[in-house]
């Protein structure tokens, strides 16, 4: 997601990419944003302009800075989405939208579960780490904190397969459907059943077998289109 940003319009992207990055809970409310020379770097901007988009950023009540040893910016609060029932007007009214935005969600996450099952020989040791690790994360995750742990192990996996595109790209099939994700109830049922779709897709992926993570995760994003149609249409 920190990725470089166009020349062009380096302030507005530093302001839309460093909002993704809250907006996905990518970095959560009280955590803390890279250190701000590391961060001008990655998103391959001045640190001036990096400045005035943290403090865009400040004024609208993202983040904080904070000064000594232990400071920097730091996410000060989870951003509020549109109310729900505001969700459900537009899902029922632009109907096409949200199947597209599903559809777009599919084709991203299958592939890049696929193409990281077929790279995982080359890269088993990190790949079998950062995944059990986000694996463990959102399966310890309370109610309040479950979509954001849940994106961040769904986001690893393409992150994983070393493509900035893709990583881009299912980032942006989450960010369409965000909101309303967020405005469906976390069902602890539907969390027990997600457990073991979340566990089939790692175990396909770390044995290398691409067929299998494939239809692990179609299988499992199926059911998440069920209830958002259910709730929102």
């Amino acid at each position: 997601m920190l990725r470089p940003v166009r020349a062009g319009n380096a302030f507005e992207e530093t302001v839309e990419r460093l909002l993704m990055v809250i907006k996905l809970g990518l970095i959560g409310p009280g955590e803390r944003f890279p250190a701000e020379r590391e961060l001008a770097v990655r998103l391959g901007i001045s640190r001036l302009t990096l400045r005035e988009a943290i403090r865009e950023l400040h004024q609208a009540g993202y983040v904080e800075s904070r000064r000594g040893r232990f400071g920097g910016t730091f996410v000060t609060r989870r951003p509020a989405g549109p109310a729900p029932g505001e969700l459900r007007r537009l899902a029922r009214e632009d109907g096409d939208k949200l199947t597209d935005a599903l559809t777009f969600r599919l084709a991203v996450e299958t592939g890049a579960a696929e193409i990281l099952a077929k790279q995982v020989a080359a890269q088993q040791p990190a790949v079998r780490e950062v995944l059990l690790s986000r694996l463990a994360d959102v399966n310890r995750a309370g109610l309040q904190d479950y979509r954001r742990l849940d994106t961040l192990f769904h986001l690893s996996i393409a992150e994983l397969t070393g493509s900035t595109l893709l990583a881009a790209a299912c980032a942006d099939a989450r960010m369409r459907l965000n909101d309303l994700l967020n405005a469906i109830p976390v069902l602890r049922r539907n969390i027990d059943h997600t457990a073991g779709q979340h566990a089939a897709i790692a175990t396909a992926i770390l044995a290398g077998d691409p067929a299998r993570a494939g239809q692990a995760v179609t299988e499992h994003l199926e059911g998440t289109s069920a209830l958002l149609r259910g709730f929102l249409t």
